[in-house]
């Protein structure tokens, strides 16, 4: 996960973060639909929210706020979530729902109740998995080429809240990153939402827990 310490290295590495940028978040849902129909993307239902609190008393307290937060959304989205702690201490609110929609809503009243409460420094990012449609096996095709085909099953768009942009990251076994379809994502998607364009900040984020 050392891709995930790079990211934090870059948005933590200073004593004062910009404020986060929730406002562009909204992009991603109308965005769906093209990823869908032209990309063959559907939606996984599963997104998250991952933030660092100060301290272990700013921890307990942000992690009630949210889990009193969730719990009041989730009666009117019927959003499943779960909050996870990883190895370095960063907290994960993960979400579970079928309607795209309510995945990014829920993602954005919690970072935005979280700025109005004083953790908007310490958000770092939003993500959502996008699945692959299965290619079919073609007559002739070999296993091996149609596995190759197929690789990349996940695929996920990350917000990066300091920049204000997403960017997409496609996971490959042995720590390898489908780039080349990360490429034609952003040039299918950068008129429809806010891309990264400096590709030196799509940071890989290895072992993310959805």
């Amino acid at each position: 996960m050392m891709g995930f310490r790079n990211f934090v290295d870059a948005v933590l590495g200073r004593s004062r973060l910009p404020k986060a940028k929730s406002d562009k978040l909204f992009a991603i849902s109308t965005a769906s639909i093209t990823l869908e129909s032209s990309l063959g993307l559907k939606p996984s239902g599963y997104a998250g929210i991952c933030f660092k609190p100060l301290g272990a008393t700013s921890y307990e307290s942000a992690r009630k706020e949210i889990e009193e937060l969730l719990e009041f959304s989730s009666k009117e989205t019927e959003t499943d979530f779960r909050l996870e702690k990883d190895e370095f201490n960063f907290l994960w609110a993960i979400f579970k729902d079928p309607d795209f929609e309510d995945l990014v809503a829920s993602i954005h009243l919690v970072s935005q109740t979280l700025e109005d409460r004083g953790f908007g420094e310490q958000i770092l990012c939003a993500i959502y998995r996008f699945d692959r449609e299965p290619e079919i096996r073609t007559a002739g095709q070999d296993e091996k080429a149609h596995a190759k085909g197929a690789r990349g099953k996940s695929v996920y768009w990350i917000y990066n809240f300091k920049q204000g942009t997403y960017y997409p990251f496609i996971p490959l076994s042995g720590k390898q990153r489908d780039s080349p379809f990360e490429f034609r994502l952003r040039a299918e998607m950068e008129r429809e939402m806010p891309v990264e364009k400096n590709v030196e900040k799509w940071y890989p984020l290895w072992g993310i827990p959805f």
